[in-house]
């Protein structure tokens, strides 16, 4: 594997277990789920158990101080050798990411928990030197004014002034944009002819590890979809603020020739954010011999009840890391989803209503807050649920710890299907007997801070951007009139 010197947390169990109704993989401990062939597993990805002990956890994350670019290489290394030992077959990166990537137990999704939260700790006070010598760029969809903004950064780090000859990635449509001018950036700086480079979806996904920086411009959504593409491992990102919103843009544009410089010579300040990883999950039909067929299914009785001996009753289907929120809602139907909620073993209400929103930390200043749900400050460990437009009056946002995993379905006998969002973006179709299962992800994403502005700087920017608390301040009253000359 290559040396890019990114931020990966890597957290490897060793083997695999028992199998249970939807949740473990199967029972042969030597099997791994193989993507092509999804229908051989049990199934979910996010609730299949890649067990072994765990051991101390304290073992897998390495003490932070005077942390460099060769204890990164140490981990990317351990997480390599653990890849090899892993691919008895031919498999992308995406394809590993998403086998490496099963559910938990309870005691190892919160020892995963413990460790993501105890690194993301430590990153707080030292600053991370990284080798960066390829660099990725994104840019803002639809706004042309980005475009040249874009070219200039590009153009300043091919340079040959800089120290170092960065090879600098932009989006594929910049090539024939006019506006970026790809020719003759070319043409006015020779030595960029091999170090300017296009980056697609495809390359994004299987080649996550050819970048060692990313830097965004644009605002929020352009974060949003910088998470989308890198479904695996996220290179640090630093985002310019370019949009209309500021939550997760903390760098000034205008003065983006110092903030890189600073950045790349004397380090970083990362913090990771919390993503949740998404499985979708398809309903089988079951046998026609089969003793569950001879009955009405019920999604309770399958997710929490005891399972028929080699009834596979659901398949994985697809699995989404999201930064923001995942949001189950009734679609174009015309009446309200009917949603199964469940939380670990736990069948936790129906729900009646237009949707339901799970949000991160991250997205709780989203659609979250647009439902009624509680802002959250990103370092909390929590999943925020919120319900859309409940059909009760007394359902009301919950908060729950990151260590739990959740599952929203459509039950059998609902009167029409739902349809799930992942981070505003792709939207797919949940049938009665689909469910959707949701759970701290092992790869969180790793946001470049500004010098100094971390604590207070959350209530700052929802201040700023919410107007937060914001209205006219209270008159004083007037001293009380003094009674003189004895009237």
């Amino acid at each position: 594997m290559d040396d890019p010197n990114q931020l990966e947390v890597v957290l490897y169990p060793e083997s695999s277990h028992r199998r249970k109704s939807s949740l473990v993989m199967a029972d042969d401990p030597n099997t791994r789920p193989n993507l092509s062939f999804p229908d051989e597993t049990t199934a979910c990805f996010v609730h299949s158990l890649i067990a072994g002990e765990w051991g101390d956890p304290t073992n897998r994350i390495k003490e932070i101080k005077g942390y460099t670019a060769k204890d990164n290489e140490a981990l990317n290394e351990e997480g390599a050798a653990a890849d090899e030992d892993d691919s008895g077959n031919d498999m992308t990166v995406a394809e590993k990411a998403m086998m490496q990537s099963r559910h938990l137990t309870k005691k190892q999704l919160s020892d995963m928990a413990w460790n993501v939260r105890k690194l993301s700790k430590k990153l707080d006070s030292v600053k991370l030197r990284l080798t960066v010598k390829t660099v990725f760029l994104v840019t803002k969809a639809g706004d042309q004014s980005v475009i040249g903004s874009t070219r200039e950064v590009a153009r300043w780090l091919l340079s040959q002034e800089r120290d170092t000859p960065y090879i600098v990635y932009v989006e594929k449509r910049l090539e024939s944009d006019p506006e970026f001018g790809a020719a003759q950036l070319l043409r006015d700086e020779p030595s960029a002819r091999h170090r300017l480079k296009y980056w697609d979806h495809d390359l994004a996904a299987e080649r996550a590890h050819l970048f060692d920086f990313v830097i965004t411009l644009g605002g929020d959504g352009t974060v949003l979809f910088t998470s989308w593409l890198f479904q695996h491992v996220v290179p640090p990102v630093l985002s310019f603020s370019l949009g209309s919103l500021g939550f997760l843009t903390k760098f000034d544009f205008n003065d983006y020739q110092n903030t890189l410089t600073t950045a790349f010579k004397e380090g970083v300040v990362v913090n990771l954010r919390l993503r949740f990883e998404c499985t979708i999950m398809r309903s089988n039909p079951l046998p026609d011999g089969s003793p569950a067929n001879a009955r009405k299914r019920d999604l309770v009785e399958e997710l929490i009840g005891e399972e028929a001996e080699d009834t596979l009753t659901h398949r994985p289907d697809k699995v989404l890391q999201i930064l923001n929120d995942v949001v189950l809602d009734r679609g174009p139907n015309a009446t309200m989803s009917s949603i199964e909620l469940f939380g670990d073993d736990e069948h936790f209400t129906t729900l009646l209503a237009d949707g339901v929103c799970i949000a991160t930390p991250t997205g709780s200043t989203a659609y979250n807050l647009a439902a009624g749900g509680s802002l959250s400050h990103p370092d909390n460990p929590v999943i925020l649920v919120t319900a859309i437009c409940a059909h009760t009056l007394s359902f009301r946002p919950i908060i729950l710890p990151d260590t739990i995993v959740l599952r929203m379905g459509v039950p059998y006998d609902a009167r029409a299907s739902s349809w799930a969002s992942f981070d505003g973006r792709e939207r797919i179709e949940l049938h009665p007997g689909d469910y959707v299962t949701v759970s701290a992800s092992r790869y969180p994403f790793a946001n470049v801070l500004p010098k100094g502005r971390r604590g207070d700087d959350w209530v700052h920017t929802i201040s700023k951007t919410l107007n937060w608390n914001s209205r006219q301040r209270q008159k004083s009253l007037d001293p009380p009139h003094e009674d003189k000359g004895g009237k």
